[in-house]
């Protein structure tokens, strides 16, 4: 047979061009020289042809309409041929499980679970790794991904996903705050935070509770974790999942002024790439963090 196929060194530096838009960024990613990078590049054009793969600047590189089809159609299929010589090369070593995790989840849902996890597999370790806003799972460095699912939001092709939890809205407020509201239609006069990113969650409350709603929002915060510690601290009342309020709760630091859960249509999604090849360590933590979702306030219990 006939091998068509360009040699690795060459489809690594054009995917490690792409990603960093950077002769010079890729170069630094690989760990040789720019000009090394170029040659490369070169020699992979001149394989398929001729066909220019980068509209080169003074900013740096752009692919072009030829070299990004070339990047859809090979990126996941080598990024699971290295994952898979990385597992042979692992098979009898321990592997950790490397996650990224949407930041308020991690710190008020999964962080404060892991000691149950360490007690179960001792010999599993795991690595949090940095959480990016723009995700697009292509990324070496991460096994699984826990993301938030927003209602239009469509998955990409060769991402499988599952969903955890995260999509019952429970109101929530300082103790001191909670003699004031005796009826959901009280909480119209109360100062109401909100969530940028999530303006309509009050709206997707007031309408389940049956009570008018004009958007009259008080402060703002762009992250959930933000929005808790305002409201611990009584400067009003906030509506956000119940997973992330557990502990709070609990506590008695924050308590629900009107026990109704309300969907939000989103909810939190383990996520991972169709393409790599399993392993037991990280089938393992998967394993425990779906059972953590289907039962979140008895695991933490435990």
């Amino acid at each position: 047979m006939k091998i068509r196929s360009p040699s690795m060194v060459e489809m690594h530096a054009f995917l490690a061009v792409s990603r960093m838009k950077s002769f010079k960024g890729a170069a630094q990613e690989l760990c040789v020289t720019q000009a090394a990078v170029s040659k490369a590049v070169q020699r992979l054009e001149e394989h398929l042809g001729g066909i220019r793969l980068f509209d080169r600047n003074s900013a740096g590189a752009e692919l072009t309409e030829r070299g990004a089809e070339l990047r859809k159609l090979t990126q996941r299929h080598v990024l699971a041929l290295e994952s898979a010589f990385e597992s042979f090369g692992n098979s009898l070593q321990s592997r950790p499980v490397r996650i990224s995790v949407i930041p308020t989840l991690g710190i008020q849902w999964l962080l404060p679970r892991l000691p149950q996890f360490r007690q179960r597999c001792p010999d599993v370790d795991i690595e949090m790794r940095q959480f990016r806003h723009d995700e697009d799972f292509t990324r070496d460095d991460v096994d699984f991904w826990i993301e938030v699912k927003r209602p239009h939001r469509k998955w990409p092709d060769h991402v499988q996903t599952h969903y955890l939890l995260g999509r019952e809205l429970v109101t929530v407020c300082a103790p001191e705050l909670k003699a004031r509201f005796r009826q959901p239609k009280d909480l119209q006069s109360a100062c109401l935070l909100g969530h940028t990113n999530f303006p309509d969650n009050w709206a997707r409350w007031f309408d389940a509770a049956g009570v008018p709603f004009s958007p009259r929002l008080g402060p703002s915060f762009d992250l959930t974790m933000n929005l808790i510690v305002a409201t611990k601290s009584g400067m009003g009342v906030a509506v956000v999942p119940a997973c992330l309020v557990e502990m709070e709760l609990s506590k008695g630091e924050l308590v629900k002024p009107f026990d109704m859960e309300v969907s939000c249509g989103r909810g939190y999604f383990l996520c991972s790439n169709k393409d790599a090849p399993g392993f037991s360590a990280g089938d393992r933590f998967t394993d425990w963090l779906v059972e953590q979702s289907n039962h979140p306030s008895l695991a933490l219990a435990r």
